[in-house]
């Protein structure tokens, strides 16, 4: 990702998922970083980050995304991806 935003380092949470960017007349996979963070000084919430790359997608300038979340929402999400992955790891893989 040539023109990326994020800075990734050896701290960033996933370097490198799959991701797709959809909108009303395109749909197109593409890598991604994806990233969970809070402030180094005087923590008071998550920062959850995404950026796709953008070297192959023609829809959409760089850009990333970013959502802020109260401690109470970070930990919402957290239990909701686990209990997701467990349905997923607990699944024989049909529909």
């Amino acid at each position: 990702m040539a023109d990326r935003l994020m800075k990734v380092n050896a701290y960033t949470t996933f370097d490198l998922v799959d991701a797709t960017v959809r909108g009303h007349d395109f749909e197109e996979e593409a890598f991604a970083v994806l990233n969970a963070t809070s402030p180094r000084k005087n923590p008071d919430h998550v920062k959850l980050q995404l950026e796709l790359d953008n070297m192959r997608e023609e829809h959409l300038p760089a850009h990333m995304e970013e959502v802020t979340l109260s401690p109470k929402e970070a930990r919402e999400l957290a239990a909701d991806l686990e209990k997701h992955a467990s349905e997923v790891e607990g699944s024989d893989g049909d529909d």
